[in-house]
């Protein structure tokens, strides 16, 4: 063998490892990011459950005689908000993540406001439909509350993956970033806790 292959061979199978390397962490990355992107699509959809049974919810409610028209006004313009906040799954930043995490907080807060006035209407509380809705926001909420878990469990892969070293040095390269987590409201530690079940003897 001529002394000039060997370092020839030398570097071939440095850069073959270097090659295998970067397609081995490019398709990784890859596969993190769209199970983060399909996490979030289950955290909309069961936004979008919400949203659905709250409108159901608000037409039950105006049915009833003489309901504050008020509190109604305020859980119709924050649904409308909420359901028109979307965020695409290939720009999932920091900023466009708070925008609608502040949309969902703010249906969420006027729908507290709604089933606590509730209270004061026995016949809307006695309301077969009425309490079929409340059912399945409650069902609806703890799925809200498990896909959030899962997109920030996914998100944490694909995160680690991309920005520890060496791969931070091929994510820059290859266009992936930091993806942004679902995170606590502010304040949301010390939000009422709203009873859905009325038919509960009160203490």
């Amino acid at each position: 063998m001529k002394k000039w292959l060997i370092p020839v061979i030398v570097i071939a199978v440095i850069v073959y490892g270097i090659y295998s390397w970067a397609v081995g962490f490019n398709n990784t990355a890859v596969e993190y990011e769209a199970n983060a992107k399909t996490a979030w699509s289950n955290v909309e959809s069961a936004y979008q459950r919400r949203n659905d049974l709250i409108g159901n919810l608000v037409k039950t409610v105006q049915g009833a005689a003489d309901f504050e028209k008020e509190t109604l006004t305020q859980v119709i313009q924050a649904r409308s908000k909420a359901t028109s906040t979307t965020i695409n799954a290939n720009d999932l930043s920091p900023e466009k993540m708070a925008q609608f995490q502040q949309a969902q907080a703010g249906l969420s807060g006027a729908l507290s406001k709604l089933l606590l006035v509730v209270e004061r209407y026995p016949d809307l509380k006695a309301n077969k439909n009425f309490l079929e809705l409340q059912s399945q926001l409650e069902g609806t909420e703890n799925r809200i509350n498990v896909a959030r878990d899962r997109f920030n469990e996914k998100v944490n892969i694909y995160d680690i993956h991309t920005t520890k070293f060496p791969g931070k040095l091929l994510a820059g390269m290859f266009g992936f970033k930091e993806m942004a987590r679902y995170k606590a409201n502010p304040g949301s530690e010390n939000a009422p806790d709203v009873n859905f079940d009325f038919n509960k003897k009160k203490e």
